[in-house]
């Protein structure tokens, strides 16, 4: 039996890193947002008692350190079920290391599917336990839609939709970002008023001019990546309402309110960047196919 599960990507609309935790995690409050740039997953049952990951994306490690192969472990181990042979398949199109979740999507996706392959019956606060289990940002990716996430990203608060007809979102061919590094470089900013809380009040009250004017990303101010800042210079030239860095970077999204600059956007960045795509806010996480 095959299962294909649909992986979303996200994007940080605010990402504020409020200090390091006694556990070595640090508390943060962030507002994200899911898109419909996914991966697909595929999960097939065999008779092998082993976990297998499989994807032909170039970089993609896949070994017991795949967040995919992390997911199975989680769910059987939660189960409290014997390892079964199950192999994972990730047809990859959201870009590695760009701060848009991508492993964290395709974990997500895997939680979902194992439930689905093996007949479980998890209800979604139990998919969402595992998820933690996994990563910070797994129990985002299962849930998906518009949500203020703090402590360390898990805790969720639903929010109203983030409505725009288009964002774009490009991601540097030659820069990734190490989030350790990128953690180390954060813990010392200075303190700053809350971007976050600001930007919920902006979609509370559905102000486009007030939630584009209020993007905001302590990585990205942190980092200060050269590439980052000449994909923002593009995207404002073409009318963008608004920029910023997603994650710990390196990717770069730009919201419009007019399909025809968005696609003029894309255009342009394509002349000189590979990773550029052309996507919509969702209100759903991974959903099976």
């Amino acid at each position: 039996m095959d299962v294909k599960v649909l992986a979303p990507a996200k994007i940080n609309l605010t990402l504020e890193v409020l200090g390091k935790r006694p556990d070595g995690y640090h508390d943060i409050s962030t507002v994200m947002q899911s898109v419909d740039l996914c991966d697909t997953i595929t999960l097939s049952d065999n008779d092998s008692g082993k976990v297998t990951v499989s994807c032909d994306y170039d970089g993609v490690l896949c070994d017991d350190s795949n967040l995919c192969a992390k997911a199975a472990y989680r769910y059987f181990d939660y189960c409290r079920r014997d390892v079964q042979g199950v192999h994972i398949h990730i047809d990859k199109v959201i870009p590695t290391q760009a701060g848009l979740a991508g492993g964290s999507a395709d974990a997500a996706a895997a939680v979902l599917g194992l439930n689905v392959l093996f007949n479980s019956r998890l209800k979604p606060a139990e998919l969402a336990e595992i998820a933690e289990r996994v990563g910070a940002d797994v129990p985002f990716c299962l849930a998906g839609g518009t949500k203020l996430a703090t402590g360390i990203g898990t805790e969720l608060k639903k929010l109203p939709s983030f409505n725009c007809d288009c964002i774009v979102i490009c991601k540097p061919d030659t820069v990734s970002v190490s989030t350790a590094e990128a953690y180390k470089k954060v813990d010392a900013l200075n303190p700053h008023a809350s971007y976050s809380d600001e930007m919920v009040k902006a979609l509370y009250s559905r102000d486009m001019f007030n939630i584009s004017t209020t993007i905001f990303n302590d990585f990205e101010l942190a980092l200060q990546i050269p590439e980052v800042n000449e994909i923002k210079k593009i995207m404002f030239d073409c009318k963008a309402r608004g920029c910023g860095m997603s994650g710990s970077g390196s990717a770069v999204f730009a919201i419009f309110t007019s399909n025809r600059r968005a696609k003029k956007c894309v255009e342009k960045l394509k002349q000189t960047y590979d990773k550029v795509f052309l996507c919509k806010p969702i209100k759903t996480g991974c959903t099976v196919k």
